[in-house]
């Protein structure tokens, strides 16, 4: 199937508009703000570039999703700009295209772009089908993983139907992965794994002290208070680490320790240094 650079085709439908406009608009910003209805007009006019078709409607010639998440692919490997009304038609095929967009999650050779393009447009359809794939992912992830991060707010936003199954897989996840866990289950309070493994993380992962306390804020129990206070007291504490475990003490009903922080760094570049 031929890849139209439909970017390049909206650059000369627009200098032809500007041409014929330009002495319509007395300033340029004026001109600018019309883009957006110029390219709808662009979309929805008949171009001779494609056979009469219209921009807008030409990728609806196709039903099978299988074939555009093919073709999506070929328009990225092959560096042509990837149009936007390709991605919209792939989403308007529902659960066809999700199980198509599944599978290019599941190649094991597809490139983390076109990875990252799944996994968007697989949230864009509210698909829960690879939950059971991002949960696996977050369990073997470090953590600097941008592919991950973009599944774990996937699972985010899928709600509590990803509970039972993380809490089953927080047992065997590294460090990092538990994490990443928690930070969504730490929305549903109720299992005592929950509290037991943030609290493990505060103390194990000091360098993350500061989300976890966030964590453990909205997770809302009170037995979290003895290890943030003991946190909240420790000498080399930096400021911004203290701030994220007051608000988090503060939001369990506790009073967080009053610390001085006059020759932190990260005190001094925000307030300046103390007057003597």
């Amino acid at each position: 199937m031929q890849l139209i650079d439909f970017d390049s085709h909206f650059a000369e439908y627009t200098r032809q508009w500007m041409e014929v406009h330009s002495d319509d608009y007395d300033d340029p910003d004026d001109m600018e703000l019309e883009m957006p209805a110029v390219y709808q007009r662009f979309l929805d006019t008949p171009a001779q570039w494609l056979q009469g078709l219209k921009p807008g409607e030409y990728f609806g010639q196709w039903h099978d999703a299988h074939t555009l998440v093919k073709l999506m692919e070929n328009y990225l490997d092959s560096r042509v700009s990837l149009p936007d009304m390709l991605l919209n038609r792939i989403t308007e095929l529902g659960d066809e295209a999700a199980v198509s967009l599944q599978g290019l999650i599941d190649e094991e050779d597809a490139s983390n772009e076109k990875k990252m393009l799944a996994i968007s447009l697989l949230r864009e359809l509210d698909s829960k089908l690879p939950m059971d794939r991002y949960i696996s992912w977050q369990c073997q992830r470090g953590d600097q993983d941008e592919l991950c991060d973009n599944a774990l707010e996937s699972l985010e936003l899928m709600g509590e139907i990803v509970r039972d199954k993380m809490l089953e897989a927080l047992e065997g996840a590294s460090d990092a992965g538990k994490e990443a866990m928690l930070s969504v289950l730490s929305r549903y309070p109720g299992d005592e794994r929950i509290l037991e493994g943030l609290l493990r993380l505060i103390q194990t992962r000091p360098q993350r002290k500061a989300l976890l306390a966030a964590y453990l804020g909205r997770l809302g129990d009170a037995g979290a208070l003895p290890v943030l206070m003991q946190v909240a007291q420790q000498e080399a504490l930096g400021y911004l680490d203290y701030i994220e475990l007051r608000s988090a003490i503060e939001a369990l009903g506790g009073e967080a320790p009053v610390r001085e922080f006059y020759d932190d760094a990260e005190y001094e570049a925000l307030f300046g240094t103390r007057d003597e």
